[in-house]
């Protein structure tokens, strides 16, 4: 879909930037460019929409020469998401949501339609549609530059270091929300990043520059079990799971199978009695299909018991997940890194399949820093057994 045919960017004075690269993405692909400050990434990213051209070689899209096409005709079909947002500040969030719709002459109540459409993706009230920018939190604006950038149905999504200011959690969270849309859209995504964790994360294939040139394009289970150089191997760095556990990739691999359900329809009463039998103080919801709803906890329930009579009456819709298909060792730093004591992992049609707790998670972690010795320390199973604690999206 993307081609980069000995492309080579020299600015003013003769500093090279891009030095003869030689790439080619496919669509509904998600690449992920990276290496350190100057290395060439964002312009390589920057060359796709002609917001700077190629100095030598070509650029095909779909097989034709972007230096052919017009280049505002061109940036009309690419999104473009940056890391400072973009949102006009004069102009309501559908109005910033529609901006290239707009553009396009399409009529004002499909844009509305839009408007509403791509709000609900990204899980915000239809009534912020009316407000303005500074009316949202940085969270809730960068959420509106994703869905912006999708707006105009484009087929390729740029975004430049799109999440670099935000706080940890809202960034991981955010990471999640692209990769999903990206993933559920067909969208081919091209990502510059300087953090190894999110292109680990979020890429099908990395593009690893530094002074101008790719020193490795792959997967990412490639680069980490075969880097190509010192260099790669640094930017890696040697906390990587996957290089000490390579055998366990999936979170299929090491989930458990008893996670506890509810549906919607079954009374609070109901809900008391299952989790005194299984010994737990939270219940996975889900529908007649097995989708993953929400989830209740005894807090809940004993707080809302004189008001409420069933469970989607008081059901929390906000629970963190992982896929079963997902690797590990994104998965790890997610739960470690925030905390996390407990997870539902849902397959491909968002069907709960098991769950993922931090102490099965600990013990892969004690398995590859001292092996499978035998200990004399007794095992605290509390959290496998007792504890059934969602975490919350922020």
């Amino acid at each position: 879909m993307i081609d980069f045919q000995h492309v080579s960017k020299i600015f003013k004075g003769g500093k090279v930037a891009v030095d003869d690269i030689n790439l080619s993405f496919e669509k509904g692909e998600f690449i992920c460019f990276i290496g350190t400050s100057g290395s060439g990434k964002t312009t390589s990213m920057r060359m796709i929409n002609r917001m700077t051209d190629p100095t030598k070689g070509k650029i095909l899209i779909n097989g034709k020469d972007i230096q052919k096409i017009n280049p505002v005709e061109l940036r009309r079909k690419i999104g473009y998401v940056i890391q400072n947002i973009g949102l006009m500040p004069h102009m309501t969030i559908r109005e910033n949501i529609v901006l290239v719709p707009k553009l396009l002459k399409t009529p004002v109540e499909e844009r509305n339609k839009i408007a509403e459409k791509m709000i609900d993706l990204v899980e915000l009230p239809r009534e912020m549609l009316d407000r303005y920018p500074n009316e949202l939190s940085g969270g809730q604006q960068q959420r509106i530059g994703v869905v912006r950038a999708l707006a105009a149905n484009q087929d390729i999504i740029l975004m430049d270091e799109p999440f670099g200011a935000l706080d940890p959690i809202t960034r991981d969270s955010l990471q999640d929300l692209v990769k999903d849309l990206q993933e559920r859209l067909g969208k081919t995504i091209i990502f510059v990043t300087h953090d190894m964790d999110e292109a680990l994360k979020l890429a099908n294939r990395i593009a690893i520059m530094s002074e101008g040139k790719v020193i490795q394009f792959d997967t990412p289970d490639n680069i980490l079990r075969n880097p190509v150089n010192e260099f790669v191997e640094e930017l890696i760095g040697e906390d990587r799971l996957i290089q000490a556990k390579p055998n366990i990739t999936t979170v299929g691999e090491v989930m458990l199978n008893n996670a506890i359900t509810i549906t919607p329809e079954k009374s609070l009463s109901e809900a008391i009695k299952l989790m005194r039998e299984k010994r737990v103080d939270t219940l996975l919801v889900v529908d007649g299909s097995g989708v993953l709803k929400g989830f209740v906890d005894v807090e809940t329930i004993d707080r809302r018991k004189k008001t409420a009579t069933i469970i989607s009456d008081i059901i929390n819709p906000k629970v963190f997940y992982v896929k079963k298909s997902s690797l590990l060792r994104d998965s790890l730093q997610r739960i470690l890194k925030r905390g996390l004591k407990y997870v539902p992992v849902v397959d491909d049609k968002q069907k709960v399949v098991g769950i993922l707790t931090r102490a099965s998670l600990v013990d892969i972690v004690y398995d590859v820093i001292w092996g499978e010795e035998d200990t004399d320390e007794p095992t605290d199973d509390s959290e496998t057994t007792n504890t059934q604690q969602p975490q919350m999206e922020v």
